[in-house]
């Protein structure tokens, strides 16, 4: 099972902009290599930080008006945001430690005993 929700442009309004705690999306296409790279590691990161940080992928092949609203212009582009408001982005492919080091700093910390799913 993903821990990573994949969204349509429908979904994303309930999903994202009217969650209030932190929402990482990941904005690819599915002909992308290093959106491909990076999918396990953001399902890694999905289960360490699950219950603290929702994961959701947008398809901008499937989504161009949404992708367009966002100004996404290379993919992956990913956007975190706390609120529904944007808070950080990255477009390319990130370090994976930055972004685990960014998502440490920004995140609730986790409750007492529970560590990632």
């Amino acid at each position: 099972m993903s821990h990573v929700l994949e969204l349509n442009e429908s979904e994303f309004e309930s999903q994202v902009r009217q969650d209030s705690g932190l929402v990482l999306v990941d904005f690819y296409a599915p002909w992308c290599g290093p959106c491909r790279m990076l999918a396990p590691f953001l399902e890694k990161l999905a289960q360490e930080f699950a219950g603290r940080v929702r994961f959701v992928k947008i398809n901008v092949d499937e989504a161009p008006s949404l992708a367009a609203s966002y100004e996404i212009t290379g993919v992956p582009t990913l956007i975190l945001f706390k609120g529904g408001l944007i808070i950080d982005q990255v477009v390319g492919l990130p370090s994976p430690r930055a972004l685990q080091e960014r998502l440490r700093e920004l995140a609730p910390p986790a409750p007492a005993g529970v560590t990632g799913a």
